[in-house]
């Protein structure tokens, strides 16, 4: 059996999604504009925000240069805001202390506003080449019945060894193949409440798939009490 990347990697290029406004380019500033309005909201959704985003703010500088007000019209309607303000403060710090130029490596993009490890390393990816493990929550889902990791990604426990897997599978080459292909299988086939597992690649050493666990895995948090 080929590995979990050369399966996913090959998947990717005939069933992933290739066409989308914010691929096919190396701007580091572009993927991260993606990068932060894909949080927690649907690819549909953000399309329309993102070129009109662009439109207006064309590069780091002049996003630096923008009052929060009007960054803040754009985003309306798009949600959780404060990914809005985040975005402008990381604007103005790259501006500030980096000259403009984007950092070129995860460790360093991690340390500004908003952006954590999982969307560092995938900005990273795709703008670099770095190899680098993402972890969003798409991708969590997919590892946990994948690998069979029990227990909710909140805890932290769990969450070290979401991480810990995750490196292990990386490739040694193609990671911006590889780390699209996450992506699409967690938004495309390996959904939360309606797996497609005939489509995954990746099923046949499956541990949600083989002991029947699908709806088990990843646990979902428990409710707290009223």
């Amino acid at each position: 059996m080929r590995s979990f990347s050369a399966r996913l990697i090959g998947w990717q290029e005939h069933a992933g999604r290739r066409d989308l406004p914010w691929q096919n380019t190396r701007d580091a500033y572009r993927i991260w504009i993606s990068e932060i309005m894909l949080q927690q909201t649907q690819v549909a959704t953000v399309m329309p925000y993102y070129r009109r985003f662009l439109d207006v703010f064309p590069d780091v500088r002049s996003l630096a240069a923008a009052s929060i007000d009007a960054v803040l019209r754009l985003w309306s309607g798009l949600g959780y805001y404060r990914r809005a303000h985040l975005l402008h403060r990381a604007a103005q710090e790259i501006v500030g202390r980096h000259g403009g130029a984007f950092p070129r490596d995860a460790a360093t993009l991690a340390t500004l506003p908003g952006i954590g490890r999982s969307t560092a390393a995938a900005i990273a990816a795709f703008a670099y080449g770095e190899r680098g493990a993402i972890l969003d929550g798409n991708v969590k889902r997919v590892l946990a019945r994948h690998q069979g990791i029990e227990g909710h990604a909140a805890d932290p426990a769990v969450l070290r060894a979401l991480w810990a897997r995750a490196e292990e599978l990386l490739p040694r080459a193609e990671i911006e193949p590889y780390t699209q292909a996450l992506m699409d299988l967690g938004a495309m086939v390996c959904l939360r409440s309606t797996p497609d597992c005939a489509r995954c690649p990746v099923a046949a050493d499956c541990v949600a798939w083989r002991e029947n666990r699908i709806d088990e895995l990843p646990l979902t948090r428990p409710r707290q009490p009223l």
